[in-house]
């Protein structure tokens, strides 16, 4: 008879279990603890949407949605996408959902998302992000917030040492148009030194040269006009309010003139908290201002901001977490006693005690295997004295160990 094979896992996928769960559910639990300290409330969002949804918000021309997206028919005739990100499922619920009575709304979940992308360090096609939002706020202390939530998240996970905000502004509709101007008139001057891509790009998005990688560019892209010579008075006084902001609550940053974003709903604030001790892939967190997109989903102007940062790139950073510790770890050390045991296991656990048993193998081995076992108290179900009996260690007097004599006292009176 021939052998079964067993399926592999699909590419760009993984399974996670023991350490890396443990620093996967660190993340996740210090940044719902971080967020519910900035008043951020948990929301959810379909894992898929209408393909709509994501071609619309992020562009017909960006590798995401003519190269990355998982988009599907399904049996109805209707185009679905697995969701790349976070943002634009959101925007959609707060139009769909009537969300706007909310505002200004502070939001943020976490979850699954797929892009069919090359698979890296760090980077899978289904991976996990933090996402957080402020829709219906335009004023920069709503930047701010943001960026002192997402820089508090990544000292509490001691992730911060060798990671630097780099902070810059893409100015208002006039600022951005003004520059996106003489960018082209820069790269048209040089479009024969250009890479093939960067050509590409200069059609459809030349603000995305900037941060070309192709040795080609990088000399071209080096020399283009900054912003701030494209500057009004209004951007920049939001850009000098959001940098005060930073300045008066202690978040350090570095200012980045070259850092952009393609879109043309985004303006003001972008942000990333980048790294080197991830090779070069370096962005651990990202984020910024996109006053337009609600418009390109057929809402009304809504000013917005938000980041997201990898799930998997962030635990990959953090220390490996504690092992968790028991509270107590029983030991059937006579199989006569185990209805009592298991009455007693059950009332730890009611009391919100977290509590395992060992009760196979050798009954003489049973013990020695709990003080292998990381575990504030000890207890032995044992016999004496014909009388079945729970016996209770603990390292120091503490509070479990208290809790835990009283609930087998009245296990014992059962």
């Amino acid at each position: 008879m021939s052998r079964i094979e067993t399926p592999k896992p699909i590419r760009g996928t993984q399974s996670m279990v023991k350490e890396e769960v443990e620093r996967f559910d660190h993340v996740v639990d210090t940044f719902n603890r971080v967020r519910r300290l900035y008043g951020f409330g948990r929301v959810e969002v379909p894992v898929f949407e209408s393909t709509a949804v994501f071609s619309r918000s992020l562009g017909e021309t960006t590798d995401v949605v003519s190269k990355e997206m998982y988009s599907f028919e399904d049996r109805g005739g209707d185009s679905l996408t697995l969701r790349p990100e976070f943002t634009a499922g959101i925007a959609r619920a707060y139009l769909t959902e009537g969300w706007q009575q909310y505002a200004p709304l502070k939001v943020a979940t976490h979850g699954p998302l797929f892009r069919y992308e090359r698979p890296q360090k760090g980077r899978f096609r289904q991976f996990h992000q933090l996402d957080a939002e402020i829709i219906g706020a335009g004023e920069p202390a709503a930047d701010v917030e943001l960026l002192c939530f997402a820089d508090q998240l990544l000292k509490e996970l001691k992730v911060d040492d060798g990671v630097m905000l780099q902070l810059n502004t893409l100015g208002d509709s006039a600022t951005r148009e003004a520059w996106r101007q003489g960018l082209i008139a820069h790269f048209e001057a040089h479009r024969g030194d250009l890479s093939e891509e960067s050509q590409d790009r200069l059609i459809k998005n030349p603000l995305r040269i900037l941060d070309s990688k192709d040795p080609r560019d990088r000399p071209i892209a080096d020399a283009a006009p900054e912003i701030d010579a494209h500057m009004s008075a209004e951007a920049g006084a939001f850009f000098e309010a959001v940098t005060k902001g930073l300045d008066a609550a202690g978040v350090a940053y570095q200012r980045n003139a070259r850092l952009v974003r393609g879109l043309d709903y985004y303006r003001h604030t972008a942000f990333e908290f980048v790294t080197d001790r991830l090779g070069a892939q370096g962005t651990v967190l990202g984020g910024g201002r996109y006053d337009g997109l609600i418009e390109t989903l057929g809402g009304a102007h809504t000013p917005a901001v938000g980041w997201a940062a990898g799930i998997e790139r962030l635990a990959m950073l953090i220390e490996k977490p504690a092992s968790p510790t028991l509270d107590i770890i029983m030991a059937v050390e006579n199989d006569a006693v185990l209805d009592v045991a298991l009455k007693a296991l059950s009332a730890y656990r009611r009391e919100g005690l977290s509590a395992e048993m060992i009760a196979t193998g050798s009954p003489r081995k049973r013990y020695d295997k709990a003080t292998k076992v990381l575990a504030k108290v000890i207890v032995s179900a044992t016999i004496q004295d014909d009388k079945p009996v729970l016996n209770c260690r603990s390292a120091t007097p503490s509070e479990e160990l208290n809790r835990v004599e009283a609930i087998n006292r009245s296990v014992s009176l059962i």
